[in-house]
């Protein structure tokens, strides 16, 4: 039998509370039924039928006292109700009802029981579902979004900056690959680990750096994506605690974000690293950001790219000012980095390194065959660096001219206004 709360609480106190448990509750919610339906599309359709009934009911019966339970039983109701409707007696969805049945049976009379299912395994199926690489990196993102934030469609498609109808057909699209593809809902074998673990962490903080510096629009950063990346990366650090990548990219966002309130002025300008308040900087979260990259490192095995930068990270974190910063270490750590990945952006992020530590002469060098290569044309940060290594040399001239053309390769407004400033400031430097 249902509890009903007993404390008194208006219709609009409801509706607040069931959309606070929706955003908790519904990744843990689908991926209890995807597991039960094998299908995630499906999945999402009852959990939202929970909701809608919950909407309807609670607001005149109360609130469950176990509201989590009396969502999942809803839910699995309405799937019994659908295979029974639909006739599904052959095969697969025969065994499925019956699995269902079984559970309803056993589970009547006590609500609680439904809360006893192993949600963590499912969880972590579904995040590697919705990160799963037959999808779309655009795909990837907002079904993660969807299926593991509770972010509702218009939500994500703000966030991104697209239609809200472009970013519905992306959901549905993916759900379609997915069942077409017919991926099961099972976590990777052992020989898939590694490459799909990958693609997770990969759309992780791809969240999180579109909310702590977003490729486009009047906002120089948007922090509830970086919010929701982070709250999905310590969910997948306690689900996979074994993964020293995880713990590093837990790590590193935690350091970053750590930041957040010192990016930013008082008009919403964007505030660079060197520059920034320290005061302002979040120690709690630079705490737990080292303690991840502690817990990663002890796990003994030879650090990867998350780990790597997330050490970065901490070097600047454990510095009290700027000028305390360990420049020489930092740039040994992207030495390292740099081996690992051969990425043109890491060894962008050395030459800065190499400038700080041993003169802006040195990084401008390591520049150059960044710009002979071509690989980094249309990044922007490109010829940002080499404006600001120029201007520090007293060649001004030639640093307002990178200054404008970063200004004219970013699509971010905040970024841009930034970048003409600089480049103006160049100009009166070279008349003066």
């Amino acid at each position: 039998m249902r509890v009903v709360s007993s404390v008194a609480m208006t219709a609009t106190d409801v509706h607040r509370t069931i959309e606070a448990l929706w955003r908790m509750e519904s990744a843990r919610l689908i991926a209890a039924m995807a597991r039960r339906v094998r299908d995630v599309g499906l999945a999402e359709e009852l959990a939202q039928d929970a909701l809608v009934s919950a909407l309807e009911q609670w607001p005149a019966a109360g609130i469950p006292d176990n509201p989590a339970a009396w969502l999942m039983t809803t839910a699995k109701n309405r799937a019994i109700d659908q295979l029974r409707r639909r006739r599904m007696l052959e095969g697969k969805h025969a065994l499925l009802g019956h699995e269902l049945e079984r559970e309803q049976q056993l589970s009547a009379g006590s609500i609680e029981a439904c809360a006893e299912d192993v949600i963590g395994d499912d969880l972590l199926r579904l995040i590697f579902i919705a990160c799963h690489p037959v999808l779309s990196t655009e795909a990837r993102t907002a079904l993660t979004l969807k299926l593991i934030g509770g972010l509702s469609t218009a939500e994500i498609a703000r966030a991104f900056l697209v239609p809200e109808a472009t970013l519905a057909q992306r959901l549905v699209r993916a759900k379609r690959v997915l069942a077409e593809r017919e991926v099961p809902f099972e976590l990777p074998r052992r020989e898939q680990l590694g490459a799909r673990l990958a693609s997770v962490l990969e759309v992780i903080y791809l969240i999180f750096n579109e909310g702590y510096s977003a490729t486009a629009g009047a906002d120089w950063m948007r922090p509830a994506l970086c919010e929701e990346a982070l709250r999905i990366g310590r969910i997948l650090a306690e689900l996979a605690p074994g993964e020293s990548e995880v713990h590093g990219l837990v790590s590193l966002m935690e350091i970053q974000a750590s930041r957040l309130r010192a990016r930013v002025g008082a008009d919403g300008e964007p505030v660079l690293l060197m520059e920034q308040n320290r005061a302002l900087w979040d120690r709690l979260l630079i705490h737990r950001g080292l303690l991840a990259l502690a817990r990663g490192e002890r796990l003994g095995e030879r650090r990867g790219t998350y780990l790597l930068q997330a050490a970065i990270a901490a070097c600047h974190a454990r510095a009290a000012t700027a000028t305390d910063t360990d420049w020489v270490n930092i740039t040994a750590l992207y030495d390292e980095l740099a081996r690992l990945t051969g990425s043109p952006v890491v060894e962008l992020n050395r030459a800065v390194a190499v400038a700080m530590a041993y003169g802006p002469a040195a990084g401008l060098a390591l520049t150059q065959p960044l710009v002979d290569g071509g690989a980094l044309e249309s990044y922007h940060l490109l010829p940002s660096v080499r404006a600001d290594l120029l201007a520090k040399l007293g060649r001004y001239e030639e640093a307002r001219d990178e200054f404008e053309r970063a200004a004219q390769l970013t699509q971010n407004m905040r970024e841009q206004e930034l970048l003409k400033n600089r480049a103006a400031a160049c100009r009166r430097a070279r008349v003066s």
